[in-house]
């Protein structure tokens, strides 16, 4: 399973990135190969509305089933959700903090 985690960097060890839709990068991990990928997402960063939507359709073009992030805002999260994905907010730490705790079951749900 794919999960995408917002972040300031590329890699497992970047910061969480607490907006989801204006995050830099998004970090992509596979639960089944242990693979790391990092997305620009910086085309998004100047959109004045519809960042949410616009990065929320990237994650569904990388076939993610999970989104780890600071603030999933509304609008990103129906459209999350109508795709069948999980979204998780008040995520901080690192990156692999982020997924380590949603492994352990400690993160809300947004």
């Amino acid at each position: 399973m794919k999960i995408a985690v917002s972040a300031q960097e590329k890699g497992l060890s970047a910061p969480v990135d607490p907006k989801f839709g204006r995050a830099k990068w998004l970090v992509i991990y596979d639960t089944e190969t242990q693979s790391v990928e990092s997305i620009d997402n910086s085309a998004n960063l100047a959109l004045t509305q519809g960042a949410g939507i616009k990065t929320a359709e990237l994650v569904t073009k990388h076939n993610c089933r999970v989104v780890l992030t600071g603030h999933l805002g509304p609008k990103a999260l129906k459209t999350l959700q109508a795709a069948g994905i999980e979204g998780y907010n008040g995520v901080a730490g690192t990156v692999k903090d982020a997924i380590n705790s949603w492994k352990e079951g400690k993160l809300p749900k947004a």
